[in-house]
């Protein structure tokens, strides 16, 4: 991910994270356990590890709520994968670790080194890609052979994809509830119930005027067209194996969870290329969905037009409340990409929160890259010759094959999250 890359800037971050977390630490004893899962403990060491981890990483959410969840769910993948027989040698565990530090284009070696600077230990780091690795070994085995995709499947989704690439819009219906917070793993199930059970568009809109936590709640969940090139890639793979009126599985997005039901699919002219790369901007604002918050929001989208003008906001607010980045689509976080979908340059969206609903999240799409052309030429191997292309057809078949594969293992999990014993202290 390209926002790894901040990780070159550890040691300001270590001392963020120090003044973050150093007060629970120090206060009570380190390796004392703090959650017990089945026959096995999770360390308040271990929860204050990987919160600063996430820190590092910017993954959405509050990162100690992040922490206890995450590891939570490793027990449960390590334990059910240590059942199964499965384990991981050093070797494959080093190489995952390589494979994870060039996305931020550093060796392990340098990946470790610069995390280390903010006080973060290589076991944590060793311990994530592990538990990763072997989860991945145990979901391929158990439900790859029911995640194959058809002829059929291929051929839909190519057909999308070949000269009428991007010249297809979708109009969706959505459902998003929370998946943080005390009322999460209630959440988990509604939605996953909803997606199995929604056949009608009728049922769709009802359920979402009842559960959706999102701002077309009142619209029965109801969306505008939208342009096949701006839809997230996830949400693209997703849908486009649906026929009309059929509902999607759950797709995560952040600090929510969501479910999508195409409604209709048609061609349009002139043709509209893929979006590569998206900019945007973002502003914290205390109080969440409060009349005051969204009284701020509406303040700053009166008197700011462009991204740039944000700036002038930002320089009386404290530096981690406003945030510009530029990301490949791919890399921006699922519930801020599926707004800046529906969003045209220099427009913003409120729909949003953060760290439990304590910061409402002020949304600008500073701008789309776009592909604007023929593909690329091809890559040259060291001897100069042309390395093989990618087969577009199992190109496909492998994102459709994924896509269902990560459905089967989310669902799975939640099925061992629910028969665990778990045991939370505070």
């Amino acid at each position: 991910m390209m926002i790894l890359k901040r990780i070159l800037k550890p040691v300001v971050l270590a001392a963020a994270l120090t003044a973050a977390f150093s007060n629970s630490t120090t206060a009570q004893g380190l390796f004392e356990p703090v959650i017990t899962v089945n026959d096995t403990i999770i360390t308040r060491y271990e929860i204050d590890q990987r919160a600063r981890f996430l820190t590092l990483l910017r993954a959405p959410g509050d990162p100690a709520e992040q922490a206890r969840s995450g590891l939570i769910e490793d027990r449960l993948r390590t334990g059910e994968a240590r059942r199964a027989g499965i384990t991981v040698t050093d070797e494959q565990i080093q190489a995952g670790m390589e494979e994870f530090a060039t996305r931020a284009n550093l060796s392990a070696e340098q990946f470790i080194a610069a995390i280390g600077q903010a006080s973060v230990s290589a076991e944590t780091f060793r311990d994530f890609v592990s538990a990763g690795l072997a989860w991945r070994t145990y979901v391929q085995g158990r439900f790859g052979p029911r995640a194959q995709v058809s002829d059929a499947e291929v051929d839909r989704a190519l057909s999308q994809r070949t000269e009428g690439r991007g010249a297809v819009r979708l109009l969706l219906s959505e459902i998003i509830v929370p998946a943080q917070g005390p009322n999460a793993e209630a959440n988990r199930a509604l939605i996953q119930r909803l997606s199995d059970t929604i056949t009608t568009e009728g049922a769709f809109a009802a359920a979402a005027r009842q559960y959706s936590a999102a701002a077309t709640r009142n619209r029965g969940g109801r969306l505008e067209w939208l342009p096949i090139g701006q839809v997230p890639p996830a949400l693209r793979a997703a849908v486009l194996v649906l026929e009309p009126g059929q509902v999607t599985d759950p797709i995560p997005l952040g600090p929510g969870i969501g479910i999508f039901q195409l409604r209709a699919l048609e061609e349009t002219d002139p043709e509209i290329p893929d979006t590569l790369a998206l900019e945007y901007a973002t502003i914290l604002i205390p109080g969440g969905q409060s009349a005051s918050a969204q009284a701020t929001a509406q303040t700053y989208a009166d008197r700011y037009d462009t991204c740039d003008d944000l700036y002038k906001p930002a320089q009386s607010l404290a530096p981690e409340l406003f945030e510009r980045v530029t990301l490949a689509a791919s890399d921006v976080p699922s519930d801020i990409a599926f707004e800046l979908a529906k969003l045209d340059d220099n427009e913003n969206s409120t729909a949003l929160t953060r760290q439990n609903g304590e910061f409402l999240v002020f949304l600008m799409l500073c701008g789309r890259t776009v592909d604007a052309g023929p593909a690329p030429e091809p890559e040259l191997d060291e001897n100069g010759e042309p390395l093989p292309v990618v087969d577009e057809r199992d190109q496909v078949r492998q994102q459709l094959f994924n896509q269902r594969l990560a459905s089967y293992a989310d669902s799975f999990l939640e099925e061992l999250r629910a028969d665990a014993i778990i045991v939370e202290n505070p």
